[in-house]
């Protein structure tokens, strides 16, 4: 059966590509977001800076929540997609741990408005992320990844402490997500500049090293 329900078209009248269409609304709604917030952001600057329409937007993410859900998607699937083009399971269980560090905190200082977003979403309690099935099973690759790379690393007696997969992976997260998630009020109170390149270097260097001692050393051994 033919549908009959016409799709928008632009504000200049051109007919529009879907899905390149999609990435600019997305695009710019990341930057509306993650600077404004879910109650901040505004869908008639969106539309404004796609040069679109708020009927196009709402044709193609259904309402102002949806999009803001698809915009969360969307970092998701980019930071687990670089983590999958990493190839850890090909890389000796040290390299691969120090490489799965240095992309997070690399992209964690890359993408600040991604930390934004998810700092967004902690003030409310993840109420939108709680309606995406996709963010789950997302999440879940990056679980599983630490957890082979983990047992790799027993396997060959490199690792010794016994840690959860989901526990390791917050504390990396932890410090990547913290220097950029609190920069300016810790920058202003300690008077550093956590992106100067001295600094920047140092503290990938630190995580890395302080996770590896950390899965290097067993419990009872003091660690």
């Amino acid at each position: 059966m033919k549908n009959n329900v016409a799709r928008p078209v632009d504000r200049e009248g051109r007919k529009n590509d879907p899905e390149k269409t999609k990435e600019d609304i997305l695009r710019v709604a990341t930057e509306e977001f993650s600077a404004y917030g879910l109650s901040g952001g505004r869908v008639d600057a969106i539309a404004e800076k796609t040069r679109t329409s708020k009927r196009m937007i709402y044709y193609y993410f259904g309402s102002k929540e949806g999009l803001y859900l698809a915009v969360l998607e969307k970092a998701y699937r980019k930071i687990r997609s670089l983590e999958a083009d990493l190839e850890l399971a090909d890389m000796p269980p040290v390299e691969a741990l120090r490489t799965l560090i240095a992309s997070t905190f690399d992209h964690d200082e890359n993408n600040p408005d991604f930390v934004r977003l998810v700092s967004i979403e902690n003030i409310h309690y993840a109420s939108h992320m709680k309606q995406s099935s996709e963010i789950g099973e997302l999440n879940l690759s990056i679980v599983k990844t630490i957890a082979a790379v983990l047992e790799r690393g027993r396997g060959e007696g490199i690792f010794r402490r016994d840690v959860d997969a989901v526990d390791l992976h917050m504390l990396i997260s932890a410090f990547c997500f913290f220097r950029v998630s609190n920069r300016y009020t810790f920058g202003t109170i300690f008077h550093r500049d956590l992106s100067a390149p001295e600094l920047y270097n140092r503290h990938k260097h630190m995580i890395c090293d302080a996770v590896l001692a950390y899965v290097r050393c067993s419990e009872t051994s003091g660690g």
